[in-house]
C-alpha cells in the first residue's frame, strides 16, 4: 500500500462522532431503499410487472430486475470514486443520498404493467439501476470518512455504523412493509399498498441530507489528496489497479460470506417459503426484523472484540460459521420448524455475516494508497456486489429449478461461499493491517 507522504493526522473525537454518525445515517437511507426493493420484489413485482409469463419465469424476471441494481454499483463506485478522491468525499456523498431517495420515490409513483404495458417494467429496470449507481458510491465514500476520522485502534469500532445501517435499513424495509400489509390486509398491499414503503423515502432521506450537510472531510484527505500533484496526472481507479490489484481478489472473496448468508436469509428465503412450501410471508419479514435489530448490536460488538482480537479472525470464524449452518437451514425450511428456522437464521445472518462485516471498512479501505482508496475500495466492494449477491437470489432459483424444486444445490452455493471468504481471510496475514498492540501475534 502506498501513500502519499504527510504529517501524522491527529484525532478529533468530536469529528470522529459526526463522521460516524453521518455514514450511519446516509447508509439506513441506502439501504432502506435498496433493501426494499427486493422484499417487494419477493412479494408482488411478478405480478405488478410481468404478469404475462408464467410464475416461475415471473419469480425470475423479478429478481433479475433486483439484480440490474447491482451491475450499475461498479459504475457508481467509479464515478463517485473519481470525484470523492479529487473534490472530496462530502458533496459525493450528499449526491448519493439524493439521488437514492429519488429513484425509490418514483418506483412508488411508477405505473404497472397493465397500466402501461412494457414501459412499465422497462422504467421499473431504469430506476433499479439508478438506484445501483447510487448506492454503488455511498459505502465507499461512508466507510471512508469513519474509518480516516477514527483513531488506530478503534478503526473497525467507529466505522461499524456504515453496516449497522444495513441492519437499521433491513429493519425498517421489513418493517414498515409487515405494517403496510397488517393495516390494508395483503390482497390491498398487493394491489397498490407496495408503494406507500417506497414513497416514505422522502422523509428518510430529508433527514440524511440535513445530517450530512453537516459533514466535514476528513484530515487525511485533506492532507494526502487535496495537495497531492499525482493524481492530477493519472486517474485513481487507475493508481489502484496498478498499485493494489490484489485488493480487489481480496474484498470479493471476503464479502461472498456476507452476500450470501444475508441474501439466502432475506430476500431468498422470503420468496422460496411462500412459494415452494407455502408458509405465510409475515414469518420471514418478521425473521428479517429480527436480525435486523440484533445487528444493531451484534456488529459493533464484533467490531469492538476485533479491533482487540484482531480484524481477519473475525472473517475467518464468520466463514466457518456461515459453511457450518448452510445445509441446517434448509433442513429447518423443509421441516417448517419455527423454532430452527428462526435459530438457523441468527446464526447465518447475526454471526456469520455480521462477524465479516463488522470488519470490512478498515481492511478494505487499508488496501489501496489514500490517494485513490474511494475509487479501489468502492469499486472493489461493489464488482464483489454483482459476484455474490446482485444475482444470488435470482441464482438461488434457477439451482431451485435445476433441481426439480429441491434445496440441495443452494446449500452447496452458500457452504462454498462461506469456505472461501474463510480460506481468504486465512492467507491474508500480510495484507491486513492490524492494530499495532497485535500485529506480533497473528
Amino acid at each position: 500500500m502506498t501513500t502519499s507522504a504527510s504529517q501524522p493526522v491527529q484525532f478529533n473525537e468530536k469529528r470522529a462522532r459526526k463522521a460516524a454518525l453521518s455514514s450511519f445515517i446516509g447508509a439506513v437511507v441506502d439501504w432502506y431503499d435498496f433493501l426494499l426493493y427486493g422484499i417487494v420484489a419477493a412479494l408482488v413485482f411478478k405480478d405488478q410487472f410481468f404478469p404475462s409469463i408464467s410464475p416461475t419465469m415471473g419469480t425470475l424476471a423479478a429478481f433479475a430486475t433486483f439484480g440490474v441494481g447491482f451491475l450499475f454499483r461498479p459504475l457508481g463506485g467509479v464515478v463517485f470514486g473519481h470525484f470523492g478522491d479529487k473534490i472530496g468525499r462530502k458533496k459525493m456523498l450528499f449526491l448519493t443520498v439524493f439521488l437514492m431517495g429519488a429513484a425509490t420515490v418514483m418506483i412508488g409513483l411508477l405505473p404497472n404493467f397493465a397500466q402501461i404495458g412494457w414501459w412499465a417494467p422497462v422504467l421499473l429496470v431504469t430506476l433499479r439501476a439508478i438506484q445501483g449507481f447510487a448506492v454503488g458510491g455511498e459505502w465507499g465514500g461512508a466507510a471512508l470518512m469513519a474509518v480516516e476520522n477514527a483513531p488506530e485502534h478503534k478503526k473497525a469500532f467507529y466505522s461499524s455504523g456504515v453496516q449497522i445501517g444495513y441492519g437499521v435499513g433491513l429493519m425498517l424495509a421489513s418493517g414498515i412493509v409487515s405494517l403496510t400489509i397488517m393495516s390494508l390486509g395483503q390482497d390491498t398491499f398487493n394491489e397498490w399498498g407496495w408503494r406507500i414503503p417506497f414513497l416514505i423515502s422522502v422523509v428518510l432521506v430529508g433527514i440524511a441530507l440535513w445530517i450530512r450537510n453537516d459533514q466535514e472531510e476528513s484530515p487525511e484527505f485533506l492532507q494526502q489528496v487535496e495537495k497531492s500533484t499525482q493524481q492530477q496526472k493519472t486517474l485513481p481507479i487507475l493508481q489502484a489497479i496498478k498499485n493494489s490489484p490484489k485488493g480487489f481478489f481480496f474484498i470479493i472473496a471476503l464479502r461472498l460470506a456476507e452476500l450470501l448468508t444475508m441474501y439466502l436469509v432475506t430476500t431468498f428465503a422470503l420468496n422460496y417459503s411462500t412459494q415452494n412450501l407455502h408458509m405465510s410471508s409475515q414469518i420471514f419479514l418478521n425473521i428479517s426484523l429480527m436480525v435486523g435489530a440484533i445487528s444493531c448490536f451484534s456488529i459493533p460488538f464484533f467490531a469492538f472484540i476485533a479491533d482487540r482480537f484482531g480484524r481477519r479472525r473475525m472473517c475467518i470464524f464468520g466463514g466457518l460459521i456461515g459453511a457450518l449452518a448452510a445445509f441446517p437451514f434448509f433442513f429447518a425450511l423443509q421441516s417448517g420448524s419455527l423454532f430452527w428456522i428462526v435459530i438457523l437464521s441468527i446464526l447465518l445472518a447475526n454471526l456469520a455475516h455480521d462477524m465479516v462485516v463488522s470488519v470490512h471498512q478498515p481492511i478494505f479501505t487499508e488496501l489501496f494508497g489514500a490517494e485513490y482508496r474511494y475509487s479501489g475500495a468502492g469499486v472493489g466492494y461493489q464488482i464483489a456486489s454483482i459476484v455474490g449477491g446482485g444475482f444470488t437470489p435470482f441464482i438461488a432459483s434457477a439451482l431451485i429449478a435445476i433441481a426439480g424444486g429441491h434445496w440441495i444445490l443452494v446449500a452447496i452455493y452458500l457452504t462454498v461461499g462461506c469456505l472461501l471468504t474463510a480460506l481468504v481471510a486465512s492467507k491474508m496475514k500480510a495484507h491486513v493491517n492490524e492494530p499495532s498492540h497485535l500485529k506480533s501475534s497473528i
